[in-house]
């Protein structure tokens, strides 16, 4: 089989290649079970005819909601491509009007959920939208649950239309339209051909040092994201074994029972992996305590590429043994790297997981690039902390005169569906203007410094990056979220949400107890310590003069965060605009 140009070409090309016993893996009633290469094509198959039973013609829209990551979302994914048709994936954490606004403009004539809570939401709106019928993964309905769906495939005599169907399908052709979740304003659909997904598949397999078809890898951020619904289809590629994780709650106990050589991160994920291991260390006693707290300091001092003195490997070496070897464990123990991407990950934590022989590669890209622009890599020094990377092969990146990342390629979306207007003004000349700021240094790695359009200005007339700023701050142990503030005021400040769980284990170990995080003076005084730490490396215009503390966690649910962890600054603003005055006008 020639190289893979369409999407559902991937998983034919493991059958003819590498065909898997175990493709993907899930549990069920806390039995791993698992569905084969050859299973998943007849049931793709199968979806297919189904889809054609239902009165499906190639460039229908097909939503699909679901809770959790499973096999029947790919095979409804695979069934719906070969047909020339559009699966549009939906984030299982958005209101009702947002389902309705998307389902209405994405044209969808049918949808797929997974549970009864995602079928309640559909079922509230369907009346407002065109939907024939909604089928649920789970078995709920007996009339429109899965079974019953490929039960409406399982005569073949419409198999040869599907291959028809399959040979009409273009490189070019529309495959997909996810809508982003975006931190303001109505929710966008980027449509995505086969060519943008297959071709930057390709060269990002090239660029992840991971060979051989014997891996294990775990699936558990949202399939809707381009992040791993690109990873889907690269595991694909290499015949790697898929498993689900249950849920992000018991991804601790799936990863010791899956041993996964590779994961895809999200940096919330990695904080929260740091603050797990490090609070388990502040438990030890004795010498088992010194040696882990030592073997942390002498991490965050490495530097890749043997930059370090001889006598530095030395005790890095009895670290790994003696600590790092308890953190590879608890991940499952072999593995390999991890890559990151939606957001900017903590040079800090990138310092220290390297050290402790498991590297995470960060990387740069978005939903309009079908995702992957750059990544680093340790092969050929390729590999910069506090960088992306450099560019995937046949991407090009160049800085526009304000900053802006600009980037060419055949990752470019094909557009924003039904919005001709905000796509001519995001492609000029065949560059895509990413609305991120950033620099390439002498080497070639692309660092990114802020987002365009959350830059400000004080009255002073001074620039302010706060994501620059808010990276800073969340290395502190204390600081969960932080959003800078000060668009045309006289300096700027910060809204905190405290990372909770660390904040009352401070508490009990001080003996003290907190009522109100907002109003708590010892817990105030202490994050003002912080950010004194941080004011230190920066600019006085720079610094953070005044903070409040939001009283409660900062939620996708309550609208403040977006489903990829991305804050809704102007949500966020509106929410504790009480807050704003208060730091302004007191």
């Amino acid at each position: 089989m020639k190289s893979p140009k369409l999407l559902f070409d991937f998983i034919y090309n493991q059958q003819e290649k590498f065909p898997q016993d175990k493709c993907y893996v899930y549990k069920k009633n806390d039995d791993w079970l698992s569905v084969s290469t050859q299973e998943f094509i007849e049931k793709a198959n199968i979806a297919s005819r189904a889809l054609l039973n239902l009165g499906v013609k190639p460039n229908d829209k097909i939503a699909v909601i679901s809770s959790n990551n499973r096999p029947e979302w790919h095979i409804l994914d695979i069934g719906t491509l070969q047909l020339g048709a559009q699966n549009v994936p939906i984030y299982p954490t958005l209101a009702e009007k947002d389902y309705e606004y998307i389902i209405n403009h994405s044209d969808a004539v049918y949808c797929f959920v997974s549970d009864k809570e995602l079928l309640a939401k559909i079922n509230a709106i369907k009346g407002k939208t065109k939907l024939k019928e909604v089928f649920t993964f789970d078995d709920i309905n007996p009339k429109t649950n899965w079974n019953s769906f490929l039960e409406l495939g399982k005569s073949n005599e419409n198999q040869p239309l599907v291959e028809e169907l399959k040979k009409k399908v273009k490189t070019d052709d529309l495959a997909t339209i996810i809508y982003t979740s975006g931190t303001t304003g109505t929710p966008k659909g980027v449509m995505l051909s086969h060519r943008n997904i297959v071709e930057n598949t390709l060269v990002s397999a090239d660029a992840l040092d991971l060979k051989g078809t014997h891996h294990r890898v775990v699936s558990y951020l949202p399939i809707n994201h381009i992040f791993e619904r690109f990873a889907s289809y690269y595991y694909h590629l290499m015949g790697f074994e898929v498993h689900f994780a249950e849920s992000i709650d018991k991804l601790g106990d799936n990863l010791k029972e899956i041993q996964p050589h590779f994961m895809p991160v999200v940096p919330r994920l990695v904080e929260k992996v740091f603050d797990k291991i490090v609070a388990k260390g502040r438990e030890l006693s004795g010498i088992k305590r010194v040696l882990f707290f030592l073997s942390l300091e002498l991490a965050e001092n490495y530097k890749p590429y043997n930059k370090n003195r001889w006598f530095y490997y030395f005790k890095l070496k009895i670290a790994r043994k003696l600590v790092f070897s308890q953190w590879k464990k608890a991940l499952g123990g072999n593995l390999r790297f991890m890559v990151s991407g939606s957001a900017p990950l903590q040079e800090r934590l990138i310092t220290i997981f390297t050290a402790a022989g498991i590297p995470i590669f960060e990387g740069y890209g978005m939903t309009e690039t079908s995702p992957g622009v750059s990544i680093n890599d340790l092969r050929n020094g390729g590999f910069k902390v506090g960088t992306v990377g450099k560019a995937l092969k046949g991407i090009e990146i160049k800085i526009a005169n304000d900053g802006e990342i600009l980037v060419k390629g055949s990752n470019i979306m094909l557009g924003y569906y039904k919005n001709d207007e905000l796509t001519n003004e995001t492609i000029i000349d065949g560059y895509i203007h990413t609305g991120d700021i950033g620099v390439i240094d002498k080497d070639g790695f692309l660092k990114i410094t802020d987002r365009k359009k959350e830059m400000f200005k004080t009255s002073g007339g001074k620039y302010i990056a706060p994501a620059v700023l808010e990276s800073a701050l969340k290395q502190s142990r204390f600081i969960e979220q932080i959003m800078v503030i000060g668009e045309s005021e006289k300096m700027p400040a910060a809204l905190i949400q405290v990372n909770f769980d660390f904040v009352n284990e401070w508490a009990k170990r001080k003996g003290h107890i907190i009522k109100d995080v907002s109003t708590d003076l010892n817990l105030g005084f202490r994050i003002q310590k912080e950010i004194n730490i941080c004011n230190a490396d920066f600019g006085n215009w720079e610094k953070i003069k005044k903070f409040e503390i939001t009283p409660e966690e900062w939620t996708i649910e309550d609208g403040l965060l977006t489903p990829t962890m991305k804050m809704k600054r102007k949500n966020i603003k509106e929410k504790y605009k009480h807050l704003y005055q208060k730091i302004y006008n007191s």
